[in-house]
């Protein structure tokens, strides 16, 4: 079968959309299909297509931090897709490169699948910035419903986001299929022993330091900021304990956290280590002995599985995406 997968954010961008697509094709071509990803170029304003990517180039949107909104009606796109002539398109995410998707599944008259990864309510602020937040909420709602009811089949990742869309009018059938994670790449022989200790003696970690880690997105809608004041009150219950906080990723909500810390006098325990390659993820998870999460705008929790694989301690705070997660 020919698979032709639409997203708006794809690897090397690190976060949960980007990381279940790319697991999906691996997936998919280890079974003998063919895939063609359509996703944003992030680099630059060219149309580029090459091992079977095609990465369209958009207007940078940075009140969303970073998000690239391509046009839908895009020619040359569209004859790449066309020509490749995918048995089936499923639809990752859910505007700029969405609608090329949809565009080309009617034109092209074959099925669609989409996946909703993405619980927007929780996002409304970077646009609204407080502002009618009711009425962009209704609205999100009005166009979740249109583009289900348009949709050959859709998937929801968790039994959270399935509950979702029932409270809000959704009355199509919901296929509930979590993301699959390749486990191996976070195992103790993958990441090696030698590798672990190395960084922590870069990072100036004792191996006797108790390590918290939080890694993903930081943004508003994760709430790292209850992460750092419950650390911070840890530090108070328990200092003749060595221990330290690492967070790790990049975000729009960098700055006031460290901020936060600084305020809170844990700004040398609390580290900002930024953006590391997916690639390197397995080992920053090894680095720690507890992961720390506060989120609860997550529809599946891939970070908590990959904490998991890693031999960590999830913390987390309740969500209904976890029940089907952490026993």
């Amino acid at each position: 079968m020919k698979i032709a997968l639409f997203t708006d954010t794809y690897i090397p961008e690190i976060n949960g959309v980007a990381t279940s697509t790319k697991t999906l094709k691996d997936v998919f071509e280890r079974n003998g299909h063919e895939v063609l990803v359509v996703c944003t170029n992030t680099k630059n304003n060219a149309l580029i297509y090459e091992n079977n990517e095609v990465r369209v180039p958009g207007l940078e949107v940075k009140a969303i931090y970073g998000y690239r909104l391509v046009s839908p009606i895009n020619s040359k796109t569209f004859k790449i897709i066309k020509n490749y002539k995918p048995d089936v398109i499923h639809v990752q995410t859910d505007f700029g490169v969405a609608y090329i998707g949809r565009f080309a599944a009617k034109k092209l008259h074959i099925p669609i699948v989409y996946t909703y990864h993405t619980m927007y309510e929780d996002y409304t602020y970077y646009v609204t910035k407080g502002r009618f937040e009711r009425i962009a909420v209704q609205g999100l709602r009005w166009y979740a419903r249109k583009v289900i009811n348009y949709s050959t089949e859709f998937i929801a990742p968790s039994n959270k986001t399935k509950d979702y869309m029932r409270t809000i009018g959704v009355e199509s059938y919901i296929n509930v299929i979590p993301t699959g994670i390749d486990f191996s790449r976070f195992s103790l022989e993958a990441v090696g022993e030698e590798n672990i200790l190395n960084k922590k003696k870069e990072l100036g970690i004792e191996n006797k330091d108790l390590v918290f880690i939080s890694l993903g997105r930081i943004a508003k809608e994760k709430s790292i900021d209850i992460v750092i004041k419950s650390y911070y009150e840890f530090k108070i219950k328990h200092p003749e304990i060595n221990s330290c906080l690492l967070i790790v990723g990049l975000g729009p909500a960098v700055p006031e956290l460290m901020e936060l810390a600084l305020s809170l006098g844990i700004d040398k325990e609390v580290l900002f280590l930024g953006k590391v390659a997916p690639e390197e993820t397995p080992l920053y998870y090894r680095l720690g002995d507890i992961f720390v999460s506060a989120s609860i705008s997550e529809t599946q929790g891939l970070t908590f599985m990959e904490a998991m694989a890693s031999e960590l301690i999830a913390l987390a705070r309740f969500d209904n995406n976890l029940l089907d997660v952490i026993k």
